[in-house]
């Protein structure tokens, strides 16, 4: 239930990249990595028969901390 937890979240995170890059490219250009995030998305969401649990934690561990900064810094207007 976990697992399908943390990929639904990551659906919906790449899902708001998707929309941002229509109605806000600008803001999408300070996300790092934002084609990165719409393509994982992409794969949970069609390969998810051939999603390797590994790189999904790698994901959360490595890369979710550095997009909570950016975000949280744009919501507070800092960047």
């Amino acid at each position: 239930m976990r697992k399908a937890a943390v990929e639904r979240k990551f659906e919906i995170i790449g899902e708001a990249c998707t929309n941002l890059r229509t109605e806000s490219p600008e803001i999408l250009d300070r996300i790092s990595d934002a084609s990165q995030i719409i393509g994982f998305r992409n794969r949970l969401i069609h390969g998810y028969d051939s999603v390797d649990d590994a790189i999904v934690w790698d994901v959360l561990q490595r890369k979710l901390p550095t997009l909570k900064i950016e975000v949280s810094a744009l919501l507070d207007g800092k960047q």
